[in-house]
């Protein structure tokens, strides 16, 4: 009968103690509409253990459609937008289906802080509950559970465009809360399959020339490139291996080690939020900085973590 998220509570992967509350909007909006669903969301991330540095990006981590059959029996298939956005919510809505779509966050008053009337920048939400006479909306988006009315609703179910949006149709009405112990072995699995696309080569290696180069650039453009930068790299990196840590966590309380490999990652989490910090710092002074160091530190915790994770796989092999 869909979901009733009027008294959400955010998922403790959102704590604000955490090194990323917000990840990035994909997994984000997952982490919520699984928390929602009954479901454990922690039994997800194992996808994170191959993100990998692209040139100008990391990989922006997301899971796939077979993972979310595999651990929840969630189904997720692109929506054909051949109608308008509202009218093929108000259908699967009504036969509590979801739809998750991408927008323009200058409409999402969740985003007041950063982007609300105030950017224009793409993002992923989750319809949930809507109220067309009261021009109301229930979403998920990024950590939370959100409400928009008004101009806001007609923005973003209304408007016209030139292009359709880009959609998705999450079937939920096949979901089930497996036992810890099934969900488990099932994830381990998946993390196998997971390790066996890590990069072939220490992606902090690879990253520590751009960044030197990225540092130089910082210094000439300023805080809103650096901003952009930043989010396409350092926090993606972050945000992954805090989550694989998560992952690797819950894991092992379920009877599946793999040694020290979270503390690695979460030294990787750590070491990219304190960069983060240093490079606006950069961009906002112009001050020269040497990052080697703690990219030297990232690359070994890396490749300390991946042999203790493809141990433990062999092991349980």
């Amino acid at each position: 009968d869909g979901v009733d998220a009027r008294a959400h509570n955010s998922h403790s992967l959102h704590s604000p103690q955490a090194d990323w509350p917000e990840k990035n909007c994909y997994i984000d909006l997952w982490i919520e509409l699984l928390h929602a669903l009954g479901l454990e969301p922690l039994a997800l991330p194992g996808h994170a253990l191959a993100v990998d540095f692209l040139g100008d990006q990391w990989t922006f981590f997301k899971p796939t459609g077979y993972e979310l059959r595999e651990l929840y029996g969630v189904d997720v298939q692109e929506l054909t937008m051949w109608r308008p956005l509202i009218e093929h919510a108000l259908e699967h809505v009504a036969a509590a289906r979801l739809v998750s779509v991408e927008v323009d966050a200058w409409w999402l008053p969740d985003t007041h802080a950063t982007d609300y009337r105030r950017q224009h920048t793409k993002t992923t939400i989750v319809l949930n509950d809507i109220d067309t006479p009261a021009k109301r909306l229930g979403y998920f988006h990024n950590a939370g559970y959100f409400e928009l009315e008004g101009e806001d609703f007609e923005q973003v179910l209304l408007a016209r465009r030139e292009l359709p949006l880009f959609a998705e149709l999450l079937r939920i009405d096949r979901s089930e809360a497996l036992p810890q112990r099934e969900l488990a072995s099932r994830a381990q699995d998946l993390l196998q399959h997971h390790l066996a696309w890590r990069p072939r080569r220490n992606p902090f290696e690879a990253f520590a020339p751009r960044l030197a180069q990225e540092l130089a650039l910082m210094r000439e453009r300023g805080l809103a490139y650096y901003h952009q930068w930043a989010f396409a790299s350092l926090r993606q990196a972050g945000a992954a291996f805090e989550l694989a840590a998560a992952h690797l966590e819950w894991l092992a309380k379920c009877g599946h080690p793999s040694g020290d490999a979270a503390t690695h990652f979460r030294e990787i989490s750590a070491t990219c939020k304190s960069l983060i910090l240093k490079g606006a710092r950069v961009a906002a002074t112009g001050k020269p900085f040497d990052a080697s160091a703690p990219l030297q530190a990232m690359a070994r915790a890396w490749a300390a973590g991946m042999d203790a994770v493809e141990s433990a796989v062999l092991q349980n092999a």
